[in-house]
């Protein structure tokens, strides 16, 4: 659970980074004392009062009943986004070409494959999420920097890591194309690293994908070079090769192999 509320509030602090927060609040324009309202009798029923003009707020403020409607709406799109900006999307698609290269096309089931590529997402970027915790959530929420400052400082560690799995050639085209220039990598804005960092990040995993399609593409034709030696013309390779397939794949720990590479792939 803290590793899904830091997921959800680095959605959030993303989201903001990206020019898509509301307005913030300011701490003086909080609803009036309970002392000004009228008080409650006790037959009375239970009513709720839900304003959007805000109270007190200099004009062109949106009040913070509207605030928090926009909020929760970022929030539902904020997954797919930041899903986007982790090492999710290289560990989906390579647990997905296992899955084809052993020509299991249902074994294991999507909702493991992507619970687990959740999962190991959520271990890989836990020292990010730390980070985003203590240099900018908690100083936050304490009071200590605004939340333009809080954005700033929760951004720097995942363009760390996002950079760090970028290629320089990536970052250089959208640069160049978005008529850029040179400029520092502190400066690099998130509209460049993040486009960058996912066409990095499908290339990778496109070449790992090749890397395990090789030794079951061998198994594929040598069986079919058996039965046809055999005279077995009319016999699917794939019903052959299958349990081969998944013997191999036992016998080396497969699983446990893939896993590995792909965390050593973000550490290293």
């Amino acid at each position: 659970m803290r590793r899904l509320r830091h997921f959800l509030l680095l959605a959030a602090l993303t989201l903001a980074s990206l020019g898509f927060a509301p307005l913030p609040v300011q701490a003086e324009q909080a609803a009036p004392a309970p002392s000004a309202a009228a008080p409650a009798k006790a037959g009375d029923p239970f009513r709720l009062s839900i304003g959007l003009e805000g109270s007190g707020q200099a004009g062109g403020q949106v009040s913070v009943a509207v605030q928090i409607v926009i909020v929760m709406t970022l929030l539902s799109v904020a997954p797919s986004i930041v899903l986007l900006m982790t090492s999710f999307t290289r560990i989906v698609i390579v647990l997905g070409f296992v899955r084809t290269a052993l020509g299991t096309p249902s074994a294991p089931s999507n909702q493991i494959i992507v619970g687990l590529s959740l999962f190991l997402t959520f271990f890989l970027m836990g020292p990010v999420f730390d980070r985003v915790q203590k240099e900018a959530l908690n100083p936050y929420l304490d009071g200590h920097i605004t939340s333009v400052q809080a954005i700033d400082r929760a951004s720097v560690p995942l363009k760390e890591f996002m950079l760090k799995q970028t290629r320089t050639r990536d970052v250089e085209y959208f640069l160049e194309l978005g008529g850029f220039g040179p400029t520092a990598v502190k400066d690099l804005p998130m509209r460049v690293v993040i486009p960058a960092f996912v066409i990095s990040e499908l290339q990778t995993s496109f070449q790992m994908g090749f890397l395990l399609f090789l030794p079951f593409l061998v198994i594929d034709f040598l069986v079919s070079s058996v039965l046809m030696a055999l005279g077995m013309m009319m016999m699917p390779p794939t019903v052959v090769a299958l349990p081969l397939k998944l013997l191999l794949f036992v016998l080396v720990d497969g699983w446990h192999l893939v896993v590995k590479s792909l965390i050593q792939s973000f550490i290293t």
